[in-house]
């Protein structure tokens, strides 16, 4: 059992995680990744079946590339969407060819789940949120930036990638230090119904 200043400490990197969108230059240590990984796969699992693998990607060219080509497609989409000010703004930025969708940071880890595997989804979700939380605590920002799924509409990235074709990517999460926090947008009171 945890103690309580573990308790704090948990709650703290809960509370105070956010979405990063600006990094440093500063590589992030293979040691640090492997322990981001190893958090991930403390998540629960349906029936323990584990479906997940890792891709771990430092080659800025190859996220340069993915980037480049999930742009367009993302911003179709957006399109399609009702407006909204933030919507204008992103799509601005999609236009940029200078725009990055991984914000440059230096390493992205593609969680990748099993296709056979009817949990797959759920459980590589699930391992991915305890990532971000596990670099949260090692100093490190993140983001999980889940336009970069459409890259499976391209058979050479996807192979460039090393996705292999039994998996599907679940989780594209960026990895590095901060160069800019912005503070964390406020959560709303959550609806919570309670049945005696």
């Amino acid at each position: 059992m945890a103690t309580d200043a573990e308790h704090h400490q948990i709650f703290s990197v809960i509370r105070e995680r956010r979405s990063v969108r600006n990094y440093t230059d500063r590589e992030v240590p293979d040691e640090s990744i492997q322990k981001i990984i190893a958090a991930g796969i403390q998540a629960p699992t349906a029936l323990g079946l584990q479906p997940w693998q890792f891709v771990v990607v430092r080659d800025r060219d190859l996220m340069r590339q993915v980037s480049d080509y999930c742009k367009p497609i993302l911003a179709e989409k957006i399109r399609e969407e009702p407006r909204h000010p933030e919507t204008e703004a992103f799509l601005a930025a999609l236009r940029d060819p200078a725009y990055s969708i991984f914000y440059n940071a230096p390493v992205l880890v593609l969680v990748l789940g099993a296709r056979e595997v009817v949990s797959s989804v759920i459980d590589c979700a699930l391992c991915a949120e305890n990532m971000l939380l596990a670099a949260w605590a090692l100093g490190l920002g993140s983001c999980w930036v889940g336009s970069a799924t459409l890259v499976e509409q391209n058979p050479r990235l996807l192979a460039a990638l090393r996705v292999p074709d039994d998996h599907q990517i679940v989780a594209p999460l960026i990895f590095g230090y901060p160069a800019l926090l912005l503070p964390k947008p406020e959560r709303r009171e959550p609806l919570i119904t309670w049945v005696p």
